[in-house]
């Protein structure tokens, strides 16, 4: 074989796909499809047709055109729940993202090289338990603890504290109880999530910082952070859009109570769907919600890519 024989086929280009193979490779986007089709679009299209109607969920809906939305904007309620749901954004995305990314670092940096990945993984494991716990199981247990009977009022009082707050039956007590709970139930996703993006991070940088007398602090803000980018992008918007639908910790802790402390808009929609059959406004409620959580992925996107583009 000559070299420039050699040369020739070591150049040639990459034959592109036949049709066929095209053909043979979109067969397998059908069940994917067709599944968006059933459990996504065509619910989503029902529900803004029925959010433009008075309906109690029997009989034939009444069109009202925007009267159900005009409600909306008006109803003190529903921006009541919409601001807890902020609070509910702080407990599920912004406190257990900086917590898990500094725990993360620790179990990588730390708890790994002195005590070996067993106990890292454990560690890791019991911080990820919450994540895959039933939310009704993991709401009743905690219902249990936060009783004005329970395991955390028994303990306060023998701390010498007399009258421990009804977590969750006080105005006052509950918003910020379900917030804990939240952030126990989170804290392990972005966890995983943050040790599974510093396996990437050249050693090299570290050891480089080190040998120049950075602390692990300093290498933590340094290196660890700005490489932790785009992990901490994905793991901000699936965190502050599960925030944002909350609707099974609610539902088993408090039912959106006392009074309206911790309603949020998912639960406002079923209430005013299966509670006060109201099944127009509460779609109306729904789509707002939806058009929300879809513009803020819209935002969260092009700000990951103009800091993509930035680096």
């Amino acid at each position: 074989m000559t070299v420039s024989t050699a040369v020739d086929r070591g150049t040639r280009p990459a034959s592109p796909l036949s049709q066929a193979t095209r053909k043979g490779y979109l067969r397998y986007l059908v069940p994917g499809v067709l599944g968006f089709l059933v459990v996504v679009l065509v619910p989503f299209v029902m529900n803004v047709a029925i959010s433009f109607t008075s309906w109690s969920g029997i009989g034939t809906p009444s069109f009202t055109g925007l009267d159900n939305y005009q409600r909306l904007v008006r109803d003190q309620m529903f921006w009541s729940a919409f601001a807890h749901s902020i609070w509910f954004i702080v407990a599920m995305a912004v406190i257990p993202t900086a917590l898990g990314l500094v725990l993360a670092a620790v179990l990588f940096d730390y708890i790994e090289p002195r005590f070996g990945q067993r106990v890292s993984s454990a560690l890791r494991a019991g911080f990820y338990l919450p994540q895959v716990l039933p939310v009704a199981v993991a709401g009743i247990v905690w219902s249990w603890i936060l009783n004005p009977y329970g395991a955390l009022n028994t303990v306060l009082q023998k701390l010498g504290i007399a009258d421990p707050p009804n977590w969750l039956g006080d105005t006052s007590w509950a918003l910020p109880a379900v917030m804990a709970v939240l952030v126990w139930m989170q804290l392990g996703y972005g966890l995983v999530i943050f040790m599974a993006g510093m396996a990437r991070i050249d050693p090299q940088l570290h050891e480089a910082a080190e040998l120049d007398g950075a602390s692990w602090l300093t290498r933590f803000r340094h290196i660890t952070i700005p490489q932790m980018r785009p992990e901490t992008f994905v793991v901000l918007l699936t965190t502050t859009i599960a925030a944002l639908k909350v609707f099974g910790p609610v539902y088993v802790l408090t039912k959106g109570g006392p009074g309206d402390a911790t309603n949020v808009p998912s639960y406002y929609s079923y209430t005013n769907f299966f509670g006060t059959l109201q099944v127009g406004y509460g779609a109306a409620i729904a789509t707002a919600l939806t058009v929300v959580v879809i513009a803020l992925s819209v935002v969260f996107i092009k700000l990951q890519s103009k800091s993509e583009g930035a680096q």
